[in-house]
């Protein structure tokens, strides 16, 4: 079992930049990692993620290229999330989410319960 509890979301200016991160617990070594965006009235999009070797997996969202970035660190079994740069359209909930085979587009075993990031202009 896995247990996933993010933090880190809050109320940010546009131009502002904030770290979320993804504590896991549990049998998570060999799962991949990752953060989905939710925006009101929107599906859930998968924004980045880093598979338990340390690959990236990367969205093709060309809107979150280069803004986002992610980091594992396995010893702390906590993964972060930089955002950069953020704009009103950031604004989401933010869902850690852990997979033996995660895909932006597949299927999900572990979700956290989210973290609400709010940017305002």
């Amino acid at each position: 079992q896995v247990q996933l509890v993010e933090s880190g979301g809050g109320l940010v200016q546009a131009g502002g930049s904030l770290r979320l991160a993804c504590a896991a617990s549990g049998g998570v070594t060999d799962y991949d990692i990752g953060w989905f965006s939710q925006a009101p009235g929107k599906e859930r999009e998968f924004v980045k993620g880093v598979r338990w070797a340390g690959h990236i997996i990367y969205s093709t969202d060309p809107s979150l290229k280069g803004r986002f970035t992610i980091s594992r660190d396995n010893d702390r079994k906590t993964v972060y999330l930089h955002l950069k740069s953020l704009n009103p359209e950031d604004t989401a909930v933010y869902y850690c989410a852990a997979d033996r085979n995660l895909r932006p587009r597949g299927p999900v075993e572990y979700w956290g319960q989210g973290t609400q990031v709010t940017v305002f202009s």
